[in-house]
């Protein structure tokens, strides 16, 4: 069977399973729309949790990025699951705890005060917007190609699918709904990495294929991409990092901290039953979660031997253009994969000087395309475009939730009116969540980056406004209200400045052509990494202003001793 044939198949019924299962699922209260009624298994609940964590950026763009930037795309591995111990360790569970619906409800509670509130829900709103225009860009890079249409339209089926499942759903459908994305993207991107690796090294575990020898070789297949791209004039793929030392360590800490501050990601620890089942919960989560990531390397590295070994299939001999495989042609159409004949011989030269290269290839395709370059049948090629687009809706509908949650429940219930009935909180959370869709789909139509420079920003900016607000609130009975009022407002207004003074380079994934751009950093720190020192402004500018204003309340410090120590704690010791 032709492949737009089986992709249309396949994606279509993936589509009708989701909606399936929204229309089951259809949540009929706020508890059930905000946090699915409480009462969601830990193994299953991480299940969903990882599916809205591995959005486009993990799926489609991760695996591009270590492509090209080698050994130093290392910082999305460790950053992104590193945050999720912290999230398991110093958060899930004391937010369970604390039993409310949303992270902005949390603060406005901890810290007595609506403005508190306030401030977390648009910090909560950048964030999440910034993150769901790379889910957007996600869908309509894999709809662009596999469904053959253009990427306007691809992104607006998207919209319409992500609206059917999360309005009618809620978390109850959204939660059920990942359950089924996160298997669906996980076969997708594990079986093409079986086969490819099998074709390679004879290896059908990728993970172990990476470090073994190629197919009728004593060659290591690493140690061949290594030569390939060495002779083009590439940086050496097994060595190659993203600055120095000091960037690649607070690019890792902004990630890590950025990701234990996600609210669509925290928001999943209040489905549990008890508190207990949220440390659970995140431990399973990172298991899902592992098994994409462990994998991602490999592919990775396969993928860009393919494509070298495509554009040059021997040492000093360039593709003829017009000899051209089928999948590059295909890509072609996209707009995402292009050739500029810059010395007019007819053979496509792939160099890292921007003056005499000749082929342009966008990051977020290697995953999507690599099947087609490894002549994968065409049910694997289908089956990686229903993976792609779970991965982009399973993310989106997690954001899209948290912003509608924010407006609905913590502004008109929480600020506005906090006698508004169930029945018209639950219209207004719908309302809210047509809107976010609205403004999502938009600014997918109109994306300022690749999916995950975008997403890289909003890790930042959560670890600047988000996380040190909760690790405050949850750790120091000594922070009050101004304290942090004024850190979370110091640490995004410093991010976004640092961000918005560089902003003509921060999606730009080439690291030379960063330094070029970048003389005037601080401390050499990429926009894309100052999270963390925006979270460090945090920190000090809270405990500052906390030193020279009105102390804690003590009913706020009791709370803050209820929620941190464990229930029986002492009991059992003699007096």
């Amino acid at each position: 069977m032709e492949l737009k044939t089986l992709t249309y198949l396949i994606v279509g019924a993936t589509f009708v399973l989701y909606i399936g299962i929204a229309i089951w699922a259809r949540a009929g209260s706020t508890k059930e729309f905000y946090v699915a009624g409480g009462g969601i298994h830990p193994i299953a609940n991480g299940m969903a949790t990882a599916a809205d964590w591995m959005s486009a950026a993990s799926f489609i763009s991760m695996a591009g990025l270590i492509a090209f930037m080698g050994y130093g795309g290392s910082v999305f591995l460790m950053g992104w699951t590193g945050g999720y111990v912290l999230l398991a360790l110093l958060l899930a569970p004391y937010l369970r705890k604390f039993g409310k619906f949303t992270v902005p409800e949390f603060v406005g509670e901890r810290f007595y005060s609506n403005t508190a509130r306030i401030v977390a829900v648009v910090c909560l709103i950048i964030a999440s917007v910034t993150y769901v225009i790379g889910q957007m860009k996600g869908v309509g890079v894999a709809f662009g190609r596999f469904l053959e249409v253009d990427y306007s339209t691809g992104l607006l089926i998207g919209m319409c699918i992500v609206f059917l499942y999360a309005v009618m759903g809620g978390m109850k459908g959204i939660t059920y709904t990942q359950i089924a994305q996160y298997c669906v993207l996980i076969l997708a991107y594990t079986i093409p990495a079986i086969f490819i690796s099998l074709q390679l090294t004879g290896n059908p575990i990728p993970q172990i294929g990476l470090g073994s020898t190629m197919n009728g070789s004593n060659v290591y297949l690493l140690d061949r991409l290594d030569q390939v791209v060495t002779e083009l004039g590439f940086s050496q793929y097994t060595t190659q990092v993203r600055g120095d030392t000091l960037n690649m360590f607070v690019y890792t800490l902004s990630l890590m901290i950025g990701t234990a501050g996600l609210p669509h990601v925290i928001i999943r620890f209040f489905t549990v039953p008890k508190v207990r089942d949220a440390r659970t919960s995140a431990g399973w989560a990172l298991v899902f979660i592992a098994i994409l990531y462990t994998t991602a390397p490999a592919v990775s590295a396969m993928a860009r031997l393919n494509l070298m070994d495509t554009v040059n299939p021997e040492v000093g001999k360039n593709l003829a253009y017009d000899q051209r495989p089928d999948w590059f042609k295909n890509w072609e159409k996209t707009g995402l994969l292009a050739f500029d004949d810059k010395n007019g011989d007819g053979n496509i030269q792939y160099t890292p000087d921007s003056t005499t290269n000749e082929l342009k290839v966008d990051r977020d395709i290697m995953v999507l395309a690599n099947p087609e370059i490894a002549k994968l049948p065409n049910w694997v090629i289908a089956l990686v475009a229903a993976g792609g687009l779970a991965a982009a809706l399973s993310t989106a509908a997690g954001l899209l939730l948290a912003i509608s949650s924010a407006i609905s429940h913590d502004l008109i219930k929480g600020v506005i009116n906090p006698n508004i009935t169930e029945k018209k909180e639950l219209l207004a959370s719908r309302i809210s969540m047509a809107a976010a869709i609205a403004v999502a789909g938009y600014l997918g139509l109109n994306p300022p980056g690749f999916a995950a420079g975008t997403v890289a920003l909003a890790f930042g900016l959560a670890a600047s406004s988000i996380f040190p607000v909760l690790m405050m609130g949850i750790f120091s009975k000594n922070i009050n209200k101004e304290g942090a009022i004024a850190g979370m407002v110091a640490g995004i207004s410093v991010t976004l400045f640092y961000v918005f003074q560089h902003k003509g380079i921060l999606f730009i994934a080439d690291w030379k052509y960063l330094q070029n751009l970048g003389s005037n950093w601080f401390f050499g720190i990429e926009p894309n990494a100052f999270g963390a020192v925006g979270a460090l402004f945090n920190f000090i500018v809270a405990f500052a202003v906390s030193k020279v204003t009105a102390e804690t309340p003590q009913e706020v410090k009791d709370l803050v001793e209820h929620v941190r120590i464990p229930s029986g704690a002492g009991a059992s010791i003699d007096h």
